[in-house]
């Protein structure tokens, strides 16, 4: 059947911008009104059929991008149909109080249904990526983690933990010069644009905020300073392999600092050094007696700093801690330790330990 008057184009069809000039509501109203326009509409938005092995497209929406150019940039993509049918969805989103994209990263499939595309970007689904810091590394570790990841260079990573960002973290210790030990260690889901040395950062120092802090602040009578708190927490975390020996170690080192005794670590000077001891390789007598800051064999008293990230098992531990006379104990390698009361039963423990493993290499 012919139409009557002038008679409708592709051509004139494109060529209609008048729709767009106008507000949102009565464009779509307008648009939805007119049989052809209908069909405009469905095709513009309708859903492609889905093949499992499409994969997904990765689309960045920075900060200052207008709808125009968020648009342009998914129609190029293949990830909707028609930049003239999202200005219009977008806009009567607005006008609806349903908000605007936000900034971040998306993955979307091609040819999504254009109030799919919308909805996500106007809720900021983005694309989250992940990361586990361990229970006990120090920052040297994280650093080399993340490098191996892919992620960032060491480096990077170990420079943004010398800024010390006390305006937007307040409580953190005055005098430190590293974030070692504020590094609260966990498994960390984030947008991907936040996977950057200060970005993760941030992250973690967030979650100590959250998790960590308040421990400390809602014991009454707290003798140990913030920084004290962490250092031996991060002292027990290294010597504790087994959870339910982390209280009778935070024990006996309050115990020793009670008798003013040196708290006499191998994780401290392993530390300091730099190295690490094993089983076949443990620490020797001139290592021990080399003097550095964090030296608990020369030095009296809890180190300058952390020397590690504890967990919140350690720090609770140190909170509240064994009430014991032991004041020694030594690794049976297999993540338990003998604990003794006196210096002649360390000894003894130590040499009986020393000769099983000896024998049992034999």
């Amino acid at each position: 059947m012919k139409s009557k008057g002038k008679k409708m184009t592709l051509k004139s069809i494109k060529t209609a911008p008048k729709w767009l000039q106008i507000s949102a509501p009565i464009a779509m109203l307008t648009l939805l009104s007119s049989g052809i326009g209908s069909i405009w509409w469905s095709s513009a938005t309708a859903p492609a059929s889905r093949d499992p092995s499409v994969k997904g497209i990765q689309v960045q929406i920075k900060p200052g991008s207008s709808i125009q150019a968020i648009g342009k940039e998914l129609e190029i993509k293949g990830i909707i149909k028609s930049q003239a049918a999202w200005k219009l969805w977008t806009g009567w989103q607005a006008k609806q109080g349903k908000g605007t994209p936000q900034t971040g990263t998306y993955e979307l499939l091609p040819n999504q249904p254009l109030d799919a595309v919308a909805a996500k970007l106007l809720e900021g689904k983005v694309v989250q990526s992940g990361f586990t810091i361990r229970e006990g590394w120090n920052i040297r570790q994280m650093g080399e983690y993340f490098e191996q990841a892919g992620l960032f260079k060491a480096a990077d990573f170990i420079a943004a933990t010398k800024e010390i960002p006390r305006d937007k973290f307040p409580w953190l210790p005055e005098g430190i010069t590293n974030l070692e030990g504020f590094l609260f260690p966990e498994t960390y889901q984030v947008p991907k644009e936040t996977i950057t040395p200060k970005g993760v950062v941030t992250q973690m120092l967030k979650q100590f905020e959250q998790i960590a802090l308040p421990e400390y602040q809602k014991t009454a009578s707290q003798k140990l300073s913030l920084l004290q708190w962490v250092s031996l927490s991060s002292i027990v975390e290294k010597e504790a392999v087994k959870a339910i020996e982390r209280p009778r170690i935070a024990g006996v080192f309050t115990t020793r600092l009670a008798k003013n005794m040196r708290l006499e670590s191998d994780p401290t000077v392993e530390y300091g050094l730099g190295i690490k001891q094993t089983a076949d390789k443990p620490l020797t007598f001139a290592e021990v007696k080399r003097p550095n800051p964090y030296n608990t064999y020369m030095n009296a008293g809890i180190p300058p700093g952390p020397i590690a990230s504890p967990g919140i098992g350690s720090l609770k531990a140190v909170l509240a801690p064994d009430s014991t006379d032991l004041l020694f104990f030594v690794a049976k390698y297999d993540g338990t330790h003998v604990f003794s009361k006196t210096l002649k039963e360390h000894v003894a423990a130590t040499n009986s330990i020393r000769q099983q493993r000896n024998a049992g290499k034999k």
